[in-house]
């Protein structure tokens, strides 16, 4: 049996030395289901009306249809972006500014484009850098539903000993 030393390891997230200011890159797209919308309210218990009750978005809400809580259209862009730049790679979430720019409904199909817009080595860790990218969640017609900023802490490929 081969050992894994003889592989080379694959879906490991991007290195601080691979974030310069500047660099651009997007994630594979995911599409928002009714079940993940009906799943995500129950399990944080979030009943509100405009997401649980179908006869008032169509009476009264001004946003018709099926809506997506902005938190689920984050927290499905964290996952696209953890699945493809963070494994191994991604060792804190330090802060972030958020901002719902439109809606997002069952059925539309998202994905995550970033941009690098601060990058430094950090000065109480070594072999760590912090990174920030300007994440902007981007419908398939192009609209974009949600613009945030996190700032990260990001492991670098040549630790000093």
């Amino acid at each position: 049996m081969a050992s894994s030393s003889e592989y080379e390891l694959v879906g490991v997230g991007i290195h601080f030395e691979d974030l310069p200011i500047g660099r651009k890159f997007m994630t594979l797209s995911r599409t928002v289901m009714d079940a993940d919308i009906c799943a995500f309210i129950n399990v944080i218990h979030m009943t509100e009306s405009l997401f649980t009750d179908m006869e008032f978005i169509k009476n009264e809400s001004d946003i018709k249809g099926r809506l997506a809580p902005g938190s689920l259209v984050y927290s499905f862009a964290e996952g696209l972006l953890a699945q493809s730049t963070m494994q191994h790679t991604g060792y804190a979430f330090l802060n972030m500014e958020l901002n719902v720019e439109g809606p997002t409904f069952a059925g539309d199909t998202i994905h995550v484009e970033c941009e690098v817009i601060e990058s430094r080595p950090s000065k109480s860790r070594p072999g760590r850098g912090l990174v920030r990218t300007r994440n902007k969640v981007v419908k398939a017609d192009g609209t974009v539903c949600l613009t945030y900023t996190p700032l990260r802490m990001v492991k670098c490929r040549n630790i000093p000993k």
